[in-house]
């Protein structure tokens, strides 16, 4: 995954114009993590500290986040989660940066309407592969009860 295509340098210049990278540099450094350079004009920010977000990396702009560990150790137990992160690094760009959260919130929200986790019906999950971020498949989406749609009207 280490390239010098033309997309990934249009990706990682997309996030720094768009503020997210800088932004992911500064959650880092909130954080206490240590960055290095990463594949693919990715950053590689390791040992991050805080309690948030619940997740093993997360990912702003171009910058992939780790929790605790390095991502050596993460990929021990998820080997393509940087494939994942990758994928969000893109849906950032896609997004224009700082519209990514509202809209990352707003798919989170809809994903737990339908199945009772964050993630299995979160549109920019999905289209990262659940499974290349280690997210074990949730059982099939839940029906609103009619009570619970009237609340929401």
């Amino acid at each position: 995954m280490n390239s010098r295509r033309p997309a990934t340098v249009l990706r990682a210049v997309a996030n720094w114009v768009n503020l997210s990278t800088p932004l992911g540099f500064a959650i880092a450094a909130v954080g206490r993590a240590r960055v290095h350079k990463g594949p693919d004009h990715l950053w590689i920010a390791e040992g991050y500290r805080l309690g948030v977000p619940v997740a093993g990396a997360f990912t702003v702009g171009s910058v992939v986040i780790v929790k605790g560990r390095t991502l050596a150790d993460l990929q021990t137990g998820t080997p393509l989660v940087l494939e994942h992160e990758a994928t969000h690094a893109w849906q950032w760009a896609a997004c224009l940066g700082l519209p990514f959260l509202p809209l990352y919130l707003l798919a989170n929200a809809w994903s737990w309407a339908r199945t009772r986790t964050w993630y299995a019906a979160n549109s920019f999950e999905v289209w990262a592969d659940l499974a290349k971020g280690g997210y074990a498949p949730a059982g099939p989406p839940q029906r609103m009860r009619r009570r619970d749609a009237d609340r929401l009207r």
